[in-house]
């Protein structure tokens, strides 16, 4: 029997995104199943420095089950890759000696008297090098060091599983999936449905609009976007405008070079960080999402647009076939012709696209953060 488990909450910070995301429901639906779940939170360097340790925001309502952690994340970093046996030396008594420590973002420390669980997203850093800067290339050596004590692997598709297997060698059964859920609840869709039937457009503009969300660098094929926007203006004289959603993340000085050099640069719109609740309203009042995305460990943004009705044009790749079904267009990332002709036929089609929304609503059904929570506590349990 499992009496204590403990999970790195270091990701979630006062935006949470991403693998922060996913970091807090994980453990605030675990926090619901009362299965000896706790916390462990490390400061950033500056603060740290600063001796400023309080929680983030969204994680203060649980501080008496976060424990504090002695240090800062680049220090740890630093302990791992040249001093690792100082955690079990100085910190797993300071810990309270789990029976399971869960490290959230590729790495885990190595505990003597605990089974450790990592959990890894993707593997961009070995499989696509060049869609990721220098930071995260080192995190392939640091996973590949971790990987000597993790006892399970959590990753969040099949084809993550694949590619962990591939480029890391670790054994399949090692590897437990646990799909990835919403930030949104279908009470959410609900609401925004009931108190925004009037608003076309939230950024007060009368035409229509395609729209993608995500960090704006060269995995997500943004690039292919634009060029597929710029033929359908002019092939098809779309009304549309295109709206980007995202912080600009890796190399995203060709990306805005591009919407810059398009004749209809105009009618491009680029959004930084955006509250949740105005992204959920530019998802539910879009034409069509499209993820023309190279990579994905999950691909969120799929998942989220079909919970708010919206049609989606996505990649045939990686992870997106499994969070997306039979419910969007699929199509060869690295064609702009056939990426424009796909976001066309949603918005041209009318029956085609009424379909494609209501399957899309009922393969949005498939997930739930209870779901990956259980998941998750199926994987710890396989370690007894």
């Amino acid at each position: 029997m499992i009496d204590s488990i403990l999970i790195d909450l270091t990701p979630v910070d006062g935006r949470p995104s991403g693998v922060g995301l996913y970091v807090y429901h994980l453990v605030r639906e675990l926090w619901g199943l009362d299965c000896g779940v706790w916390g462990v939170y490390q400061p950033g360097l500056k603060n740290w420095l600063r001796g400023r340790r309080e929680l983030p925001g969204v994680l203060r309502a649980f501080n008496d089950r976060i424990h504090p952690f002695p240090c800062p994340v680049r220090l740890s970093n630093l302990l791992l890759d040249y001093w690792p046996q100082f955690f079990a030396k100085f910190l797993e008594p300071r810990l309270g000696y789990p029976d399971i420590f869960h490290g959230t973002n590729y790495t885990v420390f190595p505990l003597k008297r605990s089974r450790q669980v990592l959990t890894i997203y993707d593997v961009t850093f070995a499989r696509y090098p060049q869609y990721v800067n220098q930071v995260v290339q080192q995190y392939e050596r640091r996973v590949r060091k971790c990987l000597q004590w993790t006892d399970l692997v959590i990753t969040i598709s099949e084809s993550s599983k694949r590619d962990i297997v591939q480029y890391l060698g670790v054994e399949p059964e090692r590897v437990w999936v646990t799909p990835l859920a919403s930030r949104y609840t279908f009470n959410d869709v609900q609401r925004l449905t009931q108190e925004n039937q009037a608003m076309r457009s939230p950024f007060n503009h009368p035409t229509p609009y395609l729209l993608f969300v995500s960090t704006i660098e060269p995995r997500k094929n943004v690039l292919s976007l634009i060029r597929a926007f710029n033929y359908l203006k002019e092939h098809h004289k779309i009304p549309h405008q295109l709206v980007l959603i995202g912080r600009k993340g890796w190399l995203y000085e060709p990306i805005f070079e591009a919407l810059a050099r398009s004749p209809y640069c105009e009618e491009i719109h680029h959004l930084d960080y955006v509250a949740d609740q105005v992204v959920a309203q530019y998802y539910h009042h879009a034409d069509a999402v499209v993820y023309p995305s190279h990579y994905e460990g999950f691909g969120l943004p799929v998942l989220e647009a079909m919970m708010f009705g919206a049609p989606v044009v996505t990649s045939n790749t990686s992870s997106l076939p499994e969070v997306a079904g039979d419910a969007a267009v699929m199509v060869y990332p690295d064609d702009p012709l056939a990426l424009a002709e796909g976001i066309f036929k949603v918005i041209h089609d009318r029956t085609f696209r009424r379909d494609l929304i209501q399957r899309g609503q009922q393969q949005a059904t498939r997930f739930s953060w209870r779901y990956t929570a259980q998941e998750t506590l199926k994987a710890y349990q396989s370690l007894l």
